[in-house]
Parts: structure tokens; sequence; C-alpha cells
């Protein structure tokens, strides 16, 4: 992918102007082909999985009835509104409704007819079964569609990763740069303090609080976050440290500028190279604990599409190993996909090939 010819001193990347500087970061991303087509195949998969409703759904995307336009996905409607009996939600599965639909009207499922809590009572065969035409990876010990959970357990160990990733690389980066700038007590405590809350047992540590609370994704989150913060730390710590005592700083103490200021407008720019390039595997570890807590039992709430879930089942179904081997491809490509991201990222801002 080639960059845009800059203009004078300043150049365009996809409609917005950037520096000579960003503009040799983007080339040296996208130069790294593994990595650039990696981040399209992840972006692509997180898109389609972020309207999961729309591709896996035991509900219509779309229904026509007696002249009116209806989103069973976005809209619960009773069986009433079809001239059915009922004022309770309509079951668009039962043959029933779907005659009554069909009288008057006519119905846009999605690709996959089945939600990832959907359990086929029509299945006609001892669950777990093998992929055929109608579940195409097969069904779970509990006659639940695997694909559509593969859909959806995509989509939430994504999303729990990147917000995991995102406040923990916030309260690093600030404890980083408050110890790195300020140095001398400041510095050494933090550093005491950072040693004996990295040695502790902190899968451990999770399965017991884990197992004392009642898990919820917010409450797993909050539980990691304790722990995960300290990741980016001893990076920005470094990037302070080094970056305080350079004569602009001293310029700007001299100047009276305040600490905030500087830490935050002068110097954290420097520490945030380093920061974006960790970034991505911060998510790979987050998304890694977060499938270990699942597999064991102690992650998010029975029932959710939980790719650890579906490695447990895997191993507890070993007459069924499409279970297992779903569970094992979809992580191995989603981790796959961000380390090669990772490692484009770190090629970007390497200074030896930015200022080549």
């Amino acid at each position: 992918m080639a960059v845009v010819a800059e203009e004078t001193s300043q150049g365009r990347f996809l409609g917005m102007r950037v520096s000579p500087l960003d503009r040799r970061r983007i080339e040296n991303f996208t130069r790294n082909r593994r990595g650039f087509w990696s981040l399209w195949i992840f972006l692509v998969l997180f898109f389609v999985t972020l309207f999961a409703e729309f591709v896996a759904n035991d509900k219509p995307v779309l229904v026509g009835f007696d002249g009116g336009i209806y989103s069973p996905v976005l809209v619960n409607y009773p069986e009433t509104t079809f001239g059915g009996d009922f004022p309770t939600e309509a079951d668009y599965t039962d043959p029933f409704v779907q005659e009554l639909i069909a009288e008057n009207g006519w119905m846009i499922w999605p690709p996959v007819r089945f939600a990832f809590d959907t359990v086929d009572k029509n299945l006609g065969r001892t669950a777990p079964s093998s992929p055929d035409a109608r579940h195409w990876l097969g069904t779970d010990d509990q006659a639940r569609d695997v694909m559509a959970r593969v859909i959806y357990g995509f989509r939430i160990s994504v999303l729990f990763g990147l917000v995991l990733t995102i406040f923990s690389s916030i309260i690093g980066v600030l404890a980083g740069a408050v110890q790195g700038y300020y140095g001398g007590l400041v510095d050494l405590f933090f550093q005491r303090f950072l040693e004996i809350w990295g040695g502790m047992p902190v899968f451990f540590l999770l399965i017991i609080l884990a197992g004392i609370l009642t898990p919820s994704f917010w409450l797993l989150l909050g539980l990691m976050l304790l722990f995960s913060w300290t990741a980016l730390v001893g990076v920005v710590r470094a990037e302070f440290l080094r970056a305080r005592n350079f004569d602009f700083v001293r310029a700007a103490k001299a100047l009276g500028v305040t600490d905030r200021t500087i830490m935050f407008r002068h110097v954290l720019p420097n520490a945030m190279v380093a920061t974006l390039t960790f970034m991505p595997f911060i998510l790979n570890g987050s998304i890694t604990t977060l499938t270990g807590l699942d597999f064991i039992g102690f992650g998010l709430p029975p029932g959710s599409p939980s790719l650890g879930e579906l490695l447990n089942q895997g191993k507890n179904n070993l007459q069924a190993p499409w279970l297992g081997l779903t569970g094992f491809f979809t992580l191995a490509l989603m981790l796959s996909l961000l380390v090669f991201i990772g490692e484009a990222v770190r090629d970007a801002f390497d200074p030896r090939k930015t200022f080549r």
C-alpha cells in the first residue's frame, strides 16, 4: 500500500495530514506484509462479529407482514402482532408462527439461524452432533450451535481484551510517569510495592476471588485490572527517567512550566512509542487469561458464549473432536493475528528503520 506523495513538508494518508515521521512509520508498517494483512483480516473478523445478532440469530433480521416492516433482531414483538393468540414474544422458530407470517408476508433470516443460547429442539440426534448443513460446525453437548457460539465468543473475547488493555494501559502509563518523573523516594517506594504486587500468584488469586464473588463481565474485568496495569509501568518509568534530565525539560522547569504540563505534553509522547508497541501483546495476554479462567469455570457467567468454555466441552467430550478443534483454531487464529500486528507495530516504531 503506497502512501500519497507529500505536499511541501507534509503528506496525506487516508485523507489526513501526517508528518514526515508518521508517514515513515506508516510505510514501515505497510512494508511488513504479514502484519499489514493480519490487521485487515482481524478488522474484518471483528467488524463481522460486532454485528453478531445480524449474522447468527434465531430471529429474522427483517419481517414484512401485512404492509409493515419489522425488525425482530432489534425489537421484541408479541405473537399477536402477526395474528397469533399469545401476547408473549413470538417464537419465530415455531412452525405455526412461520405459517402466520408466510400467509401475509415474508422473512429474511441471518446466515446462521441460531443464537449463542439457542437449543435446537429438532436436532434429531444425540448432542453433541457432528457438523452438517444445518449446523456448520456441529453442536455442543447442550444442542447449541457451535458456529453461533464461536461468533459471539470471538466478539466478547476481543471486547473484553480491548477494554482491559485500554484501562490497564492508562493506569500503567500514569503510574510509570509519576514514578519516573519524580524519582527519589517516590521511585524507591513504588518499586518495592511493584516487586511485592508483581510477585503474587495472579492466576490463583483470580480463581479465589472469582469463586467467592458472583461472576460477571465487569466484575471479572475489575479483578483482572487489579493485576494487569503493572505491564507498562517499567517501560514508561524508564522513558521518564531518561527524559527528565534532558535540556528541554530543564528549560521548561526554568520557565515555570508545571510538572503536569511537562509530563504529559513534552515527555509522555516519547514514552507512548514503547506503549503502543506493547499494547497488542497486552491484548493477547488479556484474551488468554480470560480463556483460561473460562476453561476452568471461573470466568464469565455460565451460559455465556466463551471460547474457554468451548475448549472445556472439547475436553469433556473427546468423542466430539470438532468442539476442541474449533476452539483451538479460533484462538490460534485470533492470537496469531494479534502477534503479527504487534510485530508490525514494533517495526513501525523502530528508530533504526524510521530514521534510516
